[in-house]
């Protein structure tokens, strides 16, 4: 399973017949497998990774926000993070440990989508009791890739 995973993570969906070949096993075993990690919830999706900041007609602004809130008796943060998950700008939500406890990920055409966002959907939402809002301000490493330009001249710089 952890083989499959990794080449569809790092290649996006890959025909069956040549993720049999590369793990030595039969078409419909792959195809097996892929529709049992479907049903289980494991494989949600196949999506491109996009770097936004590259594709200047189609930016997008992506702000992390810590949002302390009010435990439900039984439930936990569930109630609150179902309410928020809702919200279309939700990019990921996580439960956390230290001094927030969720994490949300939200994007929008600018800061003011972003601001607006959090001021009318968010902090008001029941449950939740304070917000606290940093903004992307640039991408360096994106799920395990380098977005740095690489340098086309690796020496160090020497000073007399």
């Amino acid at each position: 399973m952890k083989s499959l995973l990794e080449i569809l993570k790092t290649e996006g969906p890959v025909d069956p017949d040549e993720i049999a070949i590369r793990l030595g096993r039969t078409r419909d075993e792959v195809e097996a497998e892929l529709e049992s990690l479907r049903q289980e919830g494991i494989l949600l999706r196949y999506s491109a990774l996009v770097n936004w900041e590259a594709a200047p007609d189609l930016k997008k602004v992506y702000a992390f926000i810590n949002v302390s809130a009010t435990p439900e008796h039984g439930r936990g943060f569930d109630k609150v993070a179902e309410y928020v998950s809702q919200f279309e700008e939700v990019h990921s939500l996580y439960l956390m440990s230290g001094g927030a406890d969720l994490c949300v990920v939200v994007e929008g055409r600018d800061f003011r989508d972003i601001a607006r966002f959090v001021a009318e959907k968010l902090a008001p939402t029941p449950g939740v009791t304070s917000t606290s809002t940093s903004f992307v301000l640039k991408t360096y490493k994106m799920e395990g890739v380098s977005l740095m330009a690489e340098s086309k001249n690796s020496r160090l710089a020497v000073t007399p």
